[in-house]
């Protein structure tokens, strides 16, 4: 007898919290770990058009790593949409000032371009120091 594929219904899966310490993590590796659990692709019952992921908390997004130059090479470019409007911030400036964007644009880029990837954007927490306001939801650590 044939066996039959199951598939997640909304609200059936119960999403754990996970925390992430991003002092000395490679960035690239470290958010294609974070990506996957936001997916929720980590679980025998991942369904593609069902909310499965997990919430994730990123703490000391100050300290992530690039490897080789990137940190005085790369640059974030923001256009504005006019003429001249183009600017490029280093990303060793953006470390400084938003360490916390980098992390989450790094993440998000790795999501799907739907509504549902927005909803799973929204279950990532990321904070530039050691403290998070989510230790009553009791996260459990994540090795990246």
């Amino acid at each position: 007898m044939p066996r039959q594929t199951t598939f997640a219904k909304t609200g059936e899966i119960e999403p754990q919290w996970l925390h992430v310490d991003a002092a000395g993590k490679t960035l690239g590796r470290m958010a294609t770990t974070i990506a996957t659990r936001l997916m929720g692709k980590h679980r025998p019952q991942w369904t593609p058009h069902v909310l499965c992921g997990d919430f994730v908390i990123v703490t000391n997004a100050q300290q992530v790593v690039m490897t080789g130059r990137k940190l005085e090479q790369k640059a974030q470019l923001v256009y504005s949409g006019y003429p001249g409007g183009l600017k490029a911030h280093k990303y060793s400036d953006l470390i400084e000032k938003q360490p916390e964007r980098i992390i989450e644009q790094a993440v998000r880029r790795m999501l799907p371009k739907s509504r549902l990837g927005s909803e799973m954007y929204r279950r990532l927490k990321v904070y530039r120091g050691a403290e998070h306001p989510h230790a009553n939801q009791k996260p459990a650590e994540l090795v990246c």
